[in-house]
């Protein structure tokens, strides 16, 4: 494992299309030349160590983060901005969706770029960063609402902070007493675990609200020993863990895959929490699956998993009207009787 982390912190992460081309990982092609204009390319050493190479066009690492000629292909129902951010953003940084609760974006750069991501238009180096004036806003907005029980530090990937500045940023939160609960979304742990050290295991603890950390995983590859380490670090020292998966074509569609992505998950602390159905995002009906077909893999994961690795399945509604469930119902409509379907498919009447 030692020679792994060295090997790793020996290299540095593919940024252009010529360090992926150096790789193996493209060819030239004007046509990616033009992608790579507009959307960020990053793959961490971890994640380029596990693509395998032989069958690129089907690997589940390599969907995720090699941009692929199909980004060029934009469909009329998708969206610059899928999840309406732009329409719920009172103040820069802020994304105030649900009464109770606000993103707040203090950074817009990530260890990789997701091909797939929602905000893939607005991330990358360049990209609108807080400066301390619109942090400090950004902050009083949060303040100014005592109804805002929880904050959702969001991106880009806030665990790219340095642990002076994410501590200096919970500690801010923390000093909000009506903030009770402060929730990290980041891929760091899984992409970059070298980034899970002490010190900033320990900027990302406040003293009095309650911390959660949302790890972003689609496919059982992406937990090797240092992520599993990484995540360890992290679980032990009290943080309670949860994991968001996205449904792609491609990298997690079968009900095998999903299936040991979730044991894979649980054995290493992390809860699931919820399975994104594919946001309209331009340039990415490649990935995208129909709801039905993820029904179909709900339905079959509550017959082979235990109630602690189901997430739910979730649709964030186009415009920014939020998320909601979208998972298979086992009710039938007998005017009498309920009529359930249990996990394996028989069919058992129920007194209404």
């Amino acid at each position: 494992m030692r020679a792994r982390r060295l090997l790793h912190a020996a290299m540095k992460a593919l940024r252009s299309l010529n360090a992926l081309a150096r790789e193996g990982l493209v060819t030239a092609d004007p046509r990616l030349d033009a992608i790579a204009r507009t959307l960020a390319i990053a793959i961490t050493p971890e994640m380029a160590a596990l693509i395998d190479r032989r069958d690129m066009a089907r690997d589940p690492i390599a969907r995720q983060f090699v941009p692929s000629l199909a980004e060029a292909e934009i469909a009329a129902d998708e969206l610059t901005d899928p999840i309406g951010d732009e329409a719920r953003s009172p103040v820069k940084g802020i994304v105030h969706r649900y009464p109770d609760r606000v993103l707040l974006k203090p950074i817009h750069v990530c260890p990789v770029y997701c091909r797939f991501c929602f905000r893939r238009e607005k991330v990358g180096p360049g990209g609108e960063a807080l400066s301390a004036a619109e942090l400090d806003a950004a902050l009083a907005y949060i303040r100014a609402d005592s109804g805002i029980w929880e904050v959702i530090l969001t991106g880009g990937d806030p665990l790219m902070l340095a642990p002076r500045r994410l501590a200096g940023l919970i500690a801010a939160l923390d000093a909000i007493p009506h903030v009770a609960v402060i929730r990290i979304h980041s891929r760091v742990p899984i992409v970059d675990p070298s980034r899970i050290t002490a010190a900033l295991v320990r900027a990302v603890k406040p003293a009095r609200a309650a911390l959660w950390l949302a790890v972003h995983c689609n496919h059982a590859r992406e937990l090797g020993p240092d992520t599993k380490a990484a995540l360890a670090r992290l679980a032990d020292s009290g943080i309670p863990l949860i994991g968001q998966t996205v449904l792609l074509k491609g990298v997690n569609d079968d009900v095998a895959t999903l299936e040991a992505l979730m044991r894979a998950l649980v054995a290493s602390r992390v809860k699931p929490y919820y399975l994104h159905h594919p946001d309209l995002v331009r340039g990415t009906g490649h990935f995208r699956v129909t709801i039905e077909h993820g029904q179909a893999l709900m339905k079959a994961l509550r017959g082979r998993l235990s109630g602690l690795a189901q997430p739910t399945y979730v649709l964030d509604v186009p415009g920014g009207h939020g998320k909601v469930p979208i998972g298979p119902g086992y009710l039938g409509d007998d005017p009498n009787a309920l009529t359930i379907e249990d996990a394996f498919g028989g069919q058992h009447r129920y007194p209404g």
